[in-house]
């Protein structure tokens, strides 16, 4: 006989699971307070790296179902929710997501649902990456300067460099102008 489990998460201590619970039970899915596995974890973690989500994976049976709201749930982006689903699936654990209509993800209308969705993620970091490379080379043609500035001046550079020919250690360099023996290495010709 098959068990229900739903996965729900949040990312920070502030928030609750309680709307998430109701969403469950609005859907239709009783599901016994036991068998509600929740953590707070940031959704940057990918999926088998949250505690409580392994846990979860190791009690899983063959003919189980898991049930989440979203597909976030299931890993931080669509490439770890792709592993996610394909893991519970090769476990034979159904995956419904309420976000998605209820649908069995590990169906065939589901992993179609989930391979366009993959392509629409994918295409969405390619069109971000892009638009962040062209507004740099926009920026640079414009005199900015990208990235973190510069802990020292040219004329601190060069005080340095003296110093260094001089034969003062990078150490106390590093502790006079409060930056890093790095930084100061970086200062040799």
């Amino acid at each position: 006989m098959s068990r229900t489990f739903a996965y729900v998460r949040v990312s920070t201590v502030q928030q609750t699971i309680e709307n998430q619970v109701q969403e469950l039970e609005g859907a239709g899915f009783t599901i016994p307070k036991h068998r509600i596995i929740s953590e707070t974890v940031s959704g940057s973690v990918p999926a088998q790296q949250r505690p409580m989500f392994a846990r979860l994976i190791d009690r899983l049976e063959q003919g189980d179902i898991l049930v989440v709201t979203k597909m976030d749930r299931l890993g931080r982006d669509a490439m770890d929710v792709a592993q996610t689903v394909n893991l519970l699936a090769g476990m034979q654990v159904r995956v419904h997501c309420l976000a998605l209509g209820g649908s069995d993800l590990t169906s065939p209308a589901g992993q179609f649902t989930m391979t366009i969705l993959n392509a629409v993620a994918q295409f969405e970091r390619e069109l971000l990456i892009e638009r962040t490379h062209a507004g740099m080379s926009r920026a640079r043609s414009q005199g900015k300067i990208i990235g973190r500035p510069a802990r020292l001046t040219e004329v601190q550079k060069e005080s340095i460099r003296a110093e260094l020919d001089n034969g003062t250690t990078v150490s106390d360099l590093s502790r006079r102008y409060g930056c890093s023996r790095m930084t100061i290495a970086r200062c040799r010709p």
